[in-house]
């Protein structure tokens, strides 16, 4: 059963050159208990799209159709008061910067508490406790002294903690976690992708798990769905994704990954559309080493060429 439904969801910002359309007829689902990857180059729509499903798009962006269907509602037709109890409470978002996203002339512990007291309505008191109980769930040690500390004081895995800690802390049933273990060194990676493990598994959650790094995504999700300028071109299982990928970008993306014995990378030749000024038939014909005549002529269509296998790409059964 679906938790969350996106449906035909656009994205625009309007700029000094024209209309920018940063997401562009999106749909896919989000399963009880699964973790969905949403991965791609940088500029692709990823961020914008956690920011839409939230309800934060900044100006001078705008939601320009669709639906954004939660737990049978759907979220854009209610109202910022009954939004705002949804937001933090029901659907958590990571940010992808820990040191921007917090106060930093307010303890971790004073902004923790306040999401707690806004949501569950409980004395500050208890609030206290329960940012302890969370930041003790997230792994930060000696969480009793280190409650009244400012962001400055702590690492940049610790901050992550932090922001984990405060996504957790009313026990959301969908977490966004956007690039959440980008600038961190690799042994880091490795803890706060285990954290997010173990969460998921013990709170049931759902997530939506953005990120460029497709050993990340193997490592974690259920699903994946690849977007390239704004669109989803294939969405998959995750071992159906890597053992059989069939969109052109999808496979540059695996060639361009590292791995032993290979001394150069094979990259994905040319650069994304432009935003404003996108290609009237399909997005990555300009850079596709496989495109024919009939890539120019039409925007194709995600469409499931195999069971529960979704490509947008007219020449997939032809390859």
């Amino acid at each position: 059963m679906s938790l969350l439904e996106i449906d035909n969801l656009s994205v625009v910002f309007n700029t000094e050159l024209g209309l920018a359309k940063a997401v562009d007829s999106l749909s896919f689902k989000l399963e009880q208990k699964s973790v969905l990857g949403i991965v791609g180059e940088s500029g692709c729509g990823k961020s914008v799209t956690a920011l839409a499903i939230m309800r934060l798009i900044p100006y001078p962006g705008k939601i320009a159709s669709g639906k954004i269907i939660f737990n049978g509602q759907d979220l854009l037709t209610l109202s910022e008061d009954k939004m705002r109890m949804v937001r933090g409470n029901q659907i958590a978002l990571i940010p992808q910067d820990p040191m921007t996203s917090l106060n930093p002339v307010y303890t971790i512990g004073e902004q923790i508490a306040e999401a707690i007291q806004l949501h569950q309505k409980v004395a500050a008191q208890q609030a206290r406790k329960l940012t302890i109980e969370v930041l003790e769930q997230v792994r930060i040690p000696k969480a009793i002294a280190r409650i009244d500390d400012y962001p400055h004081q702590f690492s940049g895995g610790m901050r992550q903690r932090v922001m984990i800690a405060m996504a957790l802390s009313c026990k959301p049933k969908i977490l966004i976690a956007d690039e959440p273990t980008t600038a961190l060194d690799v042994t880091v990676q490795a803890q706060i992708l285990d954290l997010l493990r173990s969460i998921q598994t013990e709170y049931g959650m759902s997530i939506i798990l953005i990120t460029h790094d497709l050993g990340v995504v193997a490592e974690m999700c259920h699903k994946v769905a690849v977007m390239y300028a704004g669109s989803i071109v294939e969405y998959a299982d995750i071992n159906e994704l890597f053992s059989k990928p069939k969109h052109p970008y999808t496979i540059g993306l695996m060639n361009s990954i590292p791995r032993p014995n290979t001394s150069r990378l094979k990259s994905i030749e040319g650069q994304p559309p432009s935003l404003i000024n996108l290609p009237k038939a399909c997005r990555f014909a300009p850079r596709c080493s496989y495109v024919e005549n009939s890539c120019l002529e039409d925007i194709p269509t995600l469409e499931e060429k195999i069971e529960k296998h979704f490509v947008r790409c007219v020449i997939v059964p032809r390859r």
